[in-house]
């Protein structure tokens, strides 16, 4: 069974090996990670997870099940430029994952975490072309607001209510 977990540093190698699925250049949505991040090294790996645990204004989880690493979602739990155009919600699985109710799933549990948090509302943003996410979000109560243009191309922004 798959669960939610605060990221951490014991399961190093199965996010490498989920991150190597991923391959160059692809996007990881909900990991937290920035192009400085270095991750391959014990050290540099554990700076990050402590720069993710140690941030109060996003909740990071992992989507785990047997020391494996499936996908990652994050909370942002304030509203700023970056949460205006990435949403306050951005999650990830990977390739050989996909297709399992994971997302929808983590989702759901995050949506629950907003909540908690006194969250009325929260937008949940994917790209154009992702249909899959955008039937996700749909799932979770997600209501279109728009496409809007980003730097990254097509974004379609929803919005889902908590209240």
């Amino acid at each position: 069974m798959p669960e939610l977990i605060a990221p951490t540093t014991r399961l190093h190698d199965a996010w490498l090996d989920a991150h190597a699925e991923w391959g160059p250049g692809a996007h990881e949505d909900g990991f937290g990670l920035a192009p400085t991040d270095e991750v391959e090294s014990q050290t540099g790996f554990a700076a990050w997870v402590k720069r993710l645990t140690d941030d109060t204004d996003t909740t990071y989880r992992w989507i785990a099940e047997d020391n494996r690493v499936l996908g990652g979602i994050a909370l942002r739990h304030n509203v700023d430029d970056y949460v205006n155009w990435a949403g306050h919600i951005g999650f990830g699985i990977r390739p050989t994952a996909r297709r399992q109710g994971l997302a929808t799933w983590a989702l759901g549990s995050m949506l629950d975490h907003a909540r908690a948090l006194g969250m009325d509302r929260v937008l949940v943003v994917c790209a154009a072309h992702n249909v899959e996410s955008a039937k996700t979000i749909e799932r979770a109560g997600g209501i279109l607001e728009e496409v809007r243009d980003t730097r990254h191309g097509p974004a379609r922004r929803y919005w889902i209510a908590l209240a």
